[in-house]
C-alpha cells in the first residue's frame, strides 16, 4: 500500500469515528502529507483537498497540474487532480455534493469537516456555497484533525528525518572547524546555512540561529553584527530541510576555555538531555518529559532558567504534535518524532542549550542526531 493510501485511510476512519462524511483540507503541509506528493506544493497556499469516502480529489491551478498529475501517478493514483478554473469554496461543496450520492443515509445531513485555522474570507465563500446549493451540507469545524494523525510518523517519513539530520550533523562538523572570535553572527549564519545547501538540504527548515555572549539568553535570537569573542559561548540553532521534511538540532560551542559557571550549565544541560532521552518511551507523557528536565537544572542550581517547553514534534513543518511540555498529559506512542531541547538562560551573561531530535519506539527513543554532547572548545 502507498504511502498516501495509507495516510487517506487513516483521515477516512478519523472521519468515520468523528461522524464526519468528507474532509476539506486547505493547511498545505496536511496536503503534502495526505498526498505523499514530492516536488510540486510549494509554500504558496493554492490547494485545496476533498477526502471522500468514494475518492480524493485535489483542486490546484494550472501552474502545478501537470506536476501534480505526475506526482499522483508516482504516489500510487490514489488522488484526482481538477484544475477547473473556479473557487475552492465551489469545488468543495460540489464534491460534497457528489460525495453525497454514495452515503448509506441519503437523508441525513451530509457533514463536512473543515480546519479550524481556515481563514474567515474563506469561511465565509463555503458558508455563501452553501446557501446556494441544492443539497444541506453541515460545515464541522475540527482541531488539529490531520495534525494529530502526522504526529505519528511512517517508515518513509523517518527515513526522510534521517536524510536531514545527516545534512544537518555534517553542517555542525564544518561550522566548528569555520567558527572564529571576530566573526560576526551573521557571518557565521551565511556559513552555516549555505554549507547544508550546498550538501543536500533543498533548503532550511527555519532561519538559523546564532547568538554569542549575552545574546545566546534570548532562546530565539535574530543574528547580527554582534562579533565572537574570546571567553564567550556561541548558540546555533539550525537544521536542514531534505526529501520535504525537517531537522532540528542544537549545540554550544566555546571560544577559548568557558568560566566554572559557564562549565557547570553545560553539564546542567548535558545531564537533562541524556536523562530525558533514557526516559521517552511509549506511555510517557510531554509533561513527565518536561518536569525531569527541571528537575535535573534544579538540581544544579538553575531552577526556572530553561522557560520554554523542553521539545515539539518535527516532521514536514518544523514545528508538530506531540510537544514536551508542562501542558501535555497525553502519553507519548510508537511513531512520535521529537526534540529533546533543555536551555540554561542568564539575561546579560550567557544562554545556551543543547539539542537532539528522535523518534519514539517501541522500548525506547531511537535519537536521529549523531553530533557528540562531548564539550566543544575552539
Amino acid at each position: 500500500m502507498s504511502c498516501s493510501r495509507e495516510r487517506i485511510a487513516k483521515l477516512r476512519a478519523a472521519c468515520a469515528g468523528a461522524g464526519i462524511d468528507a474532509f476539506y483540507a486547505r493547511n498545505t503541509s496536511d496536503i503534502r502529507w495526505l498526498t505523499a506528493f514530492d516536488g510540486v506544493l510549494d509554500e504558496e497556499r493554492a490547494h485545496a483537498l476533498m477526502v471522500a469516502r468514494h475518492a480524493v480529489k485535489m483542486h490546484t491551478d494550472s501552474r502545478y497540474a501537470e506536476a501534480a498529475r505526475r506526482a499522483a501517478h508516482v504516489a500510487g493514483g490514489v488522488v484526482e487532480i481538477d484544475d477547473a478554473r473556479t473557487t475552492h469554496a465551489k469545488f468543495a461543496i460540489c464534491e460534497a455534493g457528489i460525495a453525497e450520492e454514495y452515503r448509506d443515509d441519503a437523508a441525513a445531513e451530509f457533514v463536512l469537516g473543515i480546519e479550524d485555522e481556515l481563514p474567515l474570507r474563506e469561511y465565509r465563500a463555503l458558508e455563501q456555497e452553501v446557501a446556494e446549493g441544492a443539497q444541506a451540507v453541515a460545515l464541522r469545524e475540527t482541531d488539529g484533525f490531520v495534525q494529530r494523525l502526522r504526529a505519528v510518523k511512517d517508515a518513509d517519513e523517518i527515513a526522510r528525518m534521517r536524510e536531514a539530520q545527516a545534512v544537518t550533523d555534517a553542517a555542525f562538523a564544518h561550522i566548528v572547524t569555520f567558527v572564529k572570535p571576530g566573526m560576526t553572527e551573521r557571518e557565521v549564519q551565511i556559513e552555516l546555512d549555505d554549507f547544508m545547501r550546498r550538501n543536500g538540504a533543498e533548503g532550511l527548515a527555519f532561519p538559523s540561529i546564532v547568538a554569542t555572549g549575552a545574546n545566546g539568553a534570548s532562546p530565539h535570537a535574530i543574528p547580527g553584527a554582534t562579533r565572537l569573542e574570546a571567553g564567550q559561548c556561541v548558540v546555533m540553532d539550525f537544521g536542514a530541510r531534505a526529501a520535504g521534511y525537517c531537522s532540528d538540532m542544537t549545540r554550544t560551542v566555546f571560544l577559548g576555555q568557558p568560566s566554572a559557571r559557564m562549565r557547570d550549565a553545560y553539564e546542567a544541560i548535558c545531564a537533562a538531555n541524556e536523562q530525558v532521552e533514557a526516559l521517552l518511551a511509549p506511555g510517557i507523557t510531554g509533561k513527565q518529559a518536561h518536569e525531569l528536565a527541571e528537575k535535573v537544572l534544579a538540581a544544579h542550581g538553575l531552577e526556572g532558567k530553561m522557560g520554554h517547553a523542553l521539545g515539539h514534534g518535527v516532521g514536514i513543518d518544523i514545528h508538530e504534535e506531540p510537544t514536551l511540555s508542562p501542558r501535555n498529559d497525553e502519553p507519548l506512542v510508537e511513531g512520535n518524532v521529537v526534540t529533546v531541547e533543555p536551555g540554561v538562560y542568564l539575561p546579560g551573561e550567557f544562554g545556551m542549550r543543547l539539542e537532539d531530535f528522535g523518534v519514539i519506539t517501541a522500548d525506547g527513543f531511537d535519537v536521529f542526531t549523531k553530533s557528540s554532547h562531548e564539550m566543544v572548545i575552539l
